[in-house]
């Protein structure tokens, strides 16, 4: 009955959303006919209106036909009217499924366009770098040529879409175009770039329509793209600044920033200076491309940021040494399930052996687990060319859900550093926490957000209960007819090896482009090996080619091509039949031959991956067809039940080389995915509960932080003013505030001491995650003493905050007037002095000063490092 309800409610929506896309329709002969510039003058209006109070929802037919009118004449392709679907249900703050190939880098323009009318921003968050420089250059002359501006961040530097920058290079490049002679940039006219961004640019980056700026003004764009991570580690950075001019998304901005955004010529000075003033709320609205591999795949690795703290390379080759030498079942056991090792009352007496220390879990050696449990898991859960890679003498991690190298990012809790230690490269020093914070909560920043993929309904549930997002799927342009056939399985990996390839042989000399997928780097690499051997023409697109992955994709439906990929979510670029740029001629072949093959190599752990592979044939209502080959070798027949088919086909003496094609087979398989599809979700459950009780701390410290930045002279004496009250009523010791409270009132310059407030701030504050971090550990021993660990965690955690505050005031009331006398001497010494709390060690005299009554130095740790 209830499911009933929501069908009903969900095809009532929809049916709101098509009424809307008649609409526009209607207007379409009526735009048509306006010149570029009336289109233009069309636009500023509709800005005018909106930012006047008229609600977006108002003039969404208007703003969406401005938008396919505009697309037309710069990028010439018109949305279809499952595109404009798909912009309404963006712009309802919902999640659109789009199948494969129905063009929603499109259909993000329609929602984005409108909601940028406000001024406050809109934020478009790709999958990585490589495809939010090529929406930027080419979305961004749709938005450019209606008057908005459009920047880019990446991990590197930040750009703003400018069609008239000219790329300053002492060399002249060779660009290389796809069945094109080579040419060199200086003789390329600007009809010839133009022309390339719009035919190639959906695989391809035309860099000269890119000005780079800093990352200040790409966020004072109508529209910014960039990753998840650019967009969150900037917020962690701008609460870690000390001039708030630092801060890249700052609320106030001065005139040289107003100067600064590049604004088309139809805007005033005026209106562009109102434009920029209006732009205060600093995450107004967010369109998350691949939202489930964003929110969901990632939502496991929260974003921190740290620092080198201390040196223990020794520690982890010596743990590594005795780990790598014990046995399995015997010293540790391993649950390829939960993915966990743990180490064995045997285990424990040949580390301590091996090792040379003697009870390792006495007291003073109790830090030492830290690094065996490091290292059992770099050892025994983590696999090279699968869970990373080694490239220039650094160890890489490796998306497991998008394959793609993760530049800059480390595993946490000493993992990445004996991964290094296993692996024999270069140990870097472990990191202390300066700041940190969840996909989930981070995300959940923002007034309004949405998203679109190929495969939500698989995750609707989460997306609903963490995010609050309704997924609704938008029919297809034109009607998917791609066969899909059964899976067959074998008994061996080498004999799956060897059906694949005499498959692909049997479709390659026939002309038909095959696609084959991977899980994994490692496995990539072997199926390229044997390929090789078996004498098949390929292409191998994985995590250490990336460089090239547009125009490997770009290429994959040409005819007779074979392409061998790892995982295809979030690859962003479509397979077009003959490939890109296509020929008439040589696509219709190739739907003669049945179109684009898929061929699935294992099945993923998530059946979204699964699907995204598939959704790579049929695009547009094009033939194609795919199947996926498995053996009981595959890991997750391996861990989820292999054995007992593999003792079912040996009873029956079914030889290796023929399949079993069965429901029981495939009803098992996808039983297995639903396991480890609910263990990952019960995983990011779990962190965002924990997350959530860190989060509101996390939102009360920058609130305060960001409070002191802003603050003016007056405004800053009322702050510390309230923090010395807060102290003097916990100690019972009011009758002095009155006294305090006119001495600072007539404390000049108080804004001097911005800086050593917020600094100590920050100290207590990453004290306070390294505490959380063992409390995170500790609470979870509790279970065993029927303790709920979420409720000991919340409790605690309580207490570590309070105790955070208090040192905080403690630190105010102690060291105000200190610091004015300081002042009076000398402003270096104030330098010197609050600086020495980023160096002091634990078990250093505190820097504020503070003695015990026989006149002896209090220790760091049992002061301000609390």
């Amino acid at each position: 009955m209830i499911l009933d309800f929501l069908f009903d409610f969900k095809k009532a929506s929809l049916n709101k959303a098509e009424a809307l896309v008649e609409k526009i329709n209607q207007k379409e002969n009526e735009i048509s006919i306006l010149s570029d510039q009336k289109l233009k003058e069309q636009s500023l209006q509709l800005k005018n209106k909106v930012s006047k109070g008229e609600n977006p929802d108002d003039v969404l037919i208007d703003a969406f036909a401005l938008i396919r009118e505009a697309s037309k004449r710069t990028l010439g392709q018109r949305h279809f009217d499952v595109q404009l679907l798909g912009g309404i249900v963006l712009h309802q703050g919902k999640i659109a499924e789009m199948l494969t190939g129905e063009g929603k880098t499109l259909a993000a323009t329609t929602p984005a366009y409108l909601n940028a009318l406000t001024g406050k921003g809109v934020h478009i968050i790709t999958v990585n770098d490589y495809l939010a420089k090529r929406d930027t250059v080419w979305m961004g002359q749709i938005y450019h040529f209606l008057g908005l501006s459009v920047g880019c961040l990446t991990h590197e530097q930040a750009f703003l879409y400018d069609p008239n920058y000219q790329e300053k290079d002492p060399e002249p490049e060779i660009l290389v175009t796809e069945g094109a002679p080579k040419k060199s940039k200086l003789e390329i006219t600007d009809n010839n770039k133009d022309k390339e961004r719009d035919v190639l640019g959906g695989f391809k980056v035309v860099r000269e329509f890119l000005r780079p700026v800093s990352r200040k003004e790409a966020y004072l764009a109508d529209i910014t793209y960039g990753t998840n991570h650019e967009f969150g580690f900037d917020y962690l950075r701008d609460n870690l600044v000390y001039n708030k001019s630092d801060q890249v998304l700052s609320r106030d901005f001065d005139e040289q920033s107003v100067q600064d955004i590049e604004k088309p010529t139809i805007y005033s000075d005026e209106q562009k200076t109102q434009d920029i003033k209006r732009y205060a709320a600093r995450y107004n609205y967010a369109i998350i491309d691949e939202v489930d591999s964003i929110l969901i795949d990632e939502a496991r690795t929260p974003l921190i940021i740290a620092s080198p703290d201390y040196s223990s390379a020794e520690f982890y080759k010596l743990f590594n040494k005795a780990v790598s030498r014990l046995k399995v079942e015997e010293d540790y056991i391993v649950d390829e399930k939960h993915k966990s090792a743990e180490i064995t009352e045997k285990g424990i007496d040949a580390v301590e052996k091996l090792t040379g220390i003697k009870n390792l879990y006495s007291p003073q050696n109790i830090g030492l687990i830290h690094f065996l449990e490091a290292c059992l898991k770099a050892n025994y859960l983590f696999v090279k060319d699968k869970d990373y890679v080694i490239k220039s003498g650094e160890v890489v991690i490796v998306d497991q859900f998008t394959g793609r190298l993760m530049f800059g990012r480390r595993y946490s809790a000493g993992l990445h550093q004996a991964i290094e230690a296993k692996e024999m490269v270069q140990i870097k020093e472990e990191s202390k926490t300066f700041a940190q914070i969840t996909i989930q909560n981070f995300f959940r920043l923002y007034k309004k957000k949405a998203g679109m993929t190929g495969t939500a309904q698989t995750s609707a549930e989460e997306f609903h209960k963490v995010y609050n997002l309704e997924v609704v799927s938008i029919p297809p342009n034109k009607p998917m007819i791609r066969k899909d056939f059964g899976d067959v399985v074998y008994k061996t990996a080498q004999a799956k090896y060897q059906a694949i390839s005499e498959e692909i042989k049997k479709r390659q000399e026939a002309g038909q482009p095959v696609l084959v997928g991977t899980v994994s780097i490692e496995k990539n690499e072997a199926l390229a090996d044997y390929f090789r051997q078996t004498g098949i023409s390929f292409e191998i697109l994985n995590a250490k080619n990336h460089e090239r992955e547009g125009s490997i994709i770009a290429q994959a439906g040409k005819l007779g091509a074979v392409t061998l990929a790892t995982n295809m979510a979030g690859r962003g670029v479509d397979i077009v039949l003959g490939g890109n740029p296509s020929s008439i001629s040589e696509s219709e072949k190739i739907k003669k031959i049945g179109g684009l093959h898929v061929i699935g190599t294992e099945r993923h752990e998530a059946r979204r991956i699964d699907n995204q592979l598939r959704g790579r044939a049929g695009r547009q209502g094009d033939l194609g067809s795919s199947q996926f080959f498995l053996s009981l070798e595959d890991d997750l027949m391996r861990v989820f039940g292999g054995d007992r088919l593999k003792q079912l086909m040996h009873s029956f003496n079914i030889p290796d080389e023929q399949p079993i094609e069965s429901r029981l087979v495939s009803s098992a398989i996808a039983e297995a995915q639903r396991k480890i599809e609910g263990i990952n979700f019960d995983t990011r459950k779990h962190l965002l509960e924990y997350d959530d009780v860190l989060n509101k701390q996390r939102i009360n410290i920058y609130r305060r932080r960001q409070e002191v930045l802003d603050a003016d002279e007056k405004s800053l004496k009322n702050i510390v003013a309230n923090l010395i009250s807060d102290y003097l009523k916990k100690i019972n010791d009011s009758d002095k505030f009155d006294e305090i409270r006119e001495k600072i009132n007539r404390f000049e310059n108080i804004s001097i001491i911005k800086r050593p407030v917020l600094m100590i701030l920050d100290t207590l504050w990453m004290n306070h995650l390294e505490d959380i971090e063992s409390l995170t550990d500790s609470v979870r021993i509790r279970a065993y003493g029927q303790h709920d660990p979420l409720v000991e965690y919340r409790r605690e955690s309580h207490i570590l905050f309070n105790e955070l505050i208090l040192n905080l005031e403690r630190w105010v009331f102690e060291n105000i007037f200190k610091i004015r006398s300081l002042l009076e001497n000398s402003s270096e010494n104030l330098q010197v002095k609050t600086s020495n709390f980023f160096k002091a060690g634990r078990n250093d005299p505190c820097p504020c000063g503070a003695k015990k009554e026989d006149g002896t130095p209090i220790k760091y740790k049992k002061c301000h490092g609390k």
